[in-house]
């Protein structure tokens, strides 16, 4: 079989923003302040700062430079670049999180980046006109979604924007590295910065309104309560916010450095994408949400608000209120509601690629195949998500996704950067055709980050998944969904693992021809 020619990256720029597109997404401006509020404000910046420093960095540069790794001896999927770069044939397995996570993520992420379009179009059309109070929020919602006992708005809208919404990040990845996913994120990061630079100006020159000013509103955000310091949740909070925002541990940006050519700086190139995406939360999304929360329901109102719900409930409930106090509330409603969509969909582009490269290296198959039954795979996941939101299903993928699968694929790639490649190989990876020069401190911040992993997922495994396992806190009636979304996922690893098993084999067999090292 002829080997298909690597796709590659048209421009430096076009990576760093594709990369930058995946880590700036909804968690940006719904879950980042969010925690914040929860956190107590400024207490919460010290240890975030904290994770980014002696997690976020490090696994942001280990992921790079895998990623090249594994591109440059022809492999774009974690299996085959685990393989590949450690020479161990069981390696491939530990590899199958890199396709597993990202696609559990992106079949639920999907679904609320369509409520974000949906309410894009409903806040242009004037529709939350007249709503006051966040019980009237909750309703619409739950109408939009099919799970209030009434409906305000039928649910057969949110199927319609779902499937609008499934059908551009489809064809977007369809058109392949360079001329989809590419030029997407040429057009969209831009475009989402002007409308959220847009939007921090007008909300931080609101006047006159509420019962805050915008002014402590930032003072909350930036002040720190040096007492909340010795809670550990601020601490595991905190890091948990730098793997949600990074995109670290599901294999999405090494999917998307192994495109780059053997001698492409990685050093920089990640640098520069990770403070893209902090500028995007910190002084974007903080600035945005949290200033227009406290103007609106002042201090102790906005942490009651966090506190008492999800991210949900800042984004789809409060802000379409706080802009229909405001002239042109309903522009400023879609204006927030959009630039929510284009953070959402650069994320889910780049969830969908590692399944897709994974299809293409070790079957074989053509770009439009693999779209295709990736299109199917998702479809027939979103049943339930969708049919079975009102118990919980969305909820459960959601703590499994973020809460354990991230931090375990994270603790994955430290142990294998350190342990099975080696130090002194990877940095000179990391190192080679560097614009900068990294300090070798560096190198003890990736031990680090291992260790610290450790102790994380360690603490989460106590503190959370035990209580989950045994379901505390789930309604007797929504026992049976739950465990089925549990069955689920089972399925889905259990097939994937499978997969790579069969993918192997069929190569060994020579009925698909194994992908080989690129010279570019």
């Amino acid at each position: 079989m002829a080997q298909r020619r690597p796709e590659r990256w048209a421009t430096r720029i076009g990576v760093i923003l594709a990369v930058a597109g995946s880590a700036v997404g909804l968690g940006n401006f719904l879950r980042f302040p969010t925690q914040v509020a929860v956190y107590g404000g400024g207490a919460f910046m010290i240890p975030y700062f904290c994770a980014l420093l002696f997690l976020g960095l490090p696994l942001m540069w280990i992921e790079w430079t895998l990623g090249r790794y594994g591109g440059g001896l022809g492999r774009h999927s974690l299996p085959g670049i685990y393989h590949v770069v450690t020479g161990r044939r069981w390696a491939k397995y530990l590899g199958v999180l890199g396709i597993y996570i990202p696609f559990v993520i992106v079949v639920y992420y999907t679904y609320v980046e369509s409520w974000t379009l949906g309410y894009g179009v409903y806040s242009a059309l004037g529709k939350f006109s007249g709503f006051s109070t966040k019980e009237q929020m909750a309703h619409a919602l739950g109408s939009y979604l099919g799970t209030a006992g009434d409906a305000v708005w039928t649910p057969t809208l949110a199927v319609l924007f779902l499937a609008i919404t499934l059908a551009l990040n489809f064809l977007v990845v369809r058109r392949g590295i360079s001329g989809g996913i590419e030029k997407l994120s040429r057009f969209a990061m831009p475009l989402l910065f002007l409308m959220a630079v847009a939007l921090v100006v007008r909300v931080l020159t609101l006047r006159d309104v509420g019962v805050a000013t915008p002014a402590q509103g930032l003072d909350f955000l930036w002040r720190p309560d040096f007492s909340r310091l010795g809670d550990a949740r601020v601490w595991l909070a905190a890091a948990g916010q730098i793997f949600f925002t990074l995109s670290l541990g599901l294999g999405a940006i090494i999917t998307y450095a192994s495109y780059l050519r053997k001698d492409d700086d990685v050093a920089l190139a990640g640098l520069t994408s990770a403070s893209l995406n902090e500028f995007a939360e910190v002084i974007l999304g903080g600035s945005l949400a949290i200033p227009a929360a406290v103007v609106f329901f002042g201090t102790v109102g906005t942490m009651k608000l966090a506190e008492t719900g999800s991210s949900v409930q800042l984004g789809f409930f409060a802000m379409p209120l706080i802009f229909q106090q405001i002239p042109l509330g309903n522009f400023f409603g879609m204006l927030w509601f959009l630039l929510l969509f284009f953070a959402g969909i650069t994320s889910s582009v780049s969830l969908l690629q590692p399944l897709l490269a994974f299809f293409q290296d070790e079957f074989g198959w053509t770009r439009h195949r693999a779209t295709a039954v990736l299109l199917a795979m998702t479809v027939v996941c979103l049943v339930p998500v969708v049919g079975l939101m009102k118990f919980g299903f969305l909820d459960e993928m959601d703590f499994w996704s973020n809460n354990i699968l991230l931090p375990l694929g994270a603790l994955v790639e430290a142990l294998v950067f350190v342990g099975l490649i080696g130090m002194k190989r990877g940095w000179e990876e990391l190192t080679r055709g560097a614009q900068i020069r990294l300090p070798g401190a560096v190198r003890y911040l990736m031990y680090l980050s291992a260790v610290y992993l450790t102790a994380l997922f360690g603490v989460w495994i106590y503190q959370q998944a035990v209580p989950k396992l045994t379901l505390q806190g789930v309604a007797a009636e929504a026992r049976p969904y739950v465990l089925t979304c549990r069955v689920m996922l089972a399925a889905l690893l259990i097939l994937m693992l499978v997969k790579v098993r069969v993918a192997w084999q069929r190569q060994r067999a020579g009925y698909v021809t194994p992908p080989t090292p690129e010279s570019e």
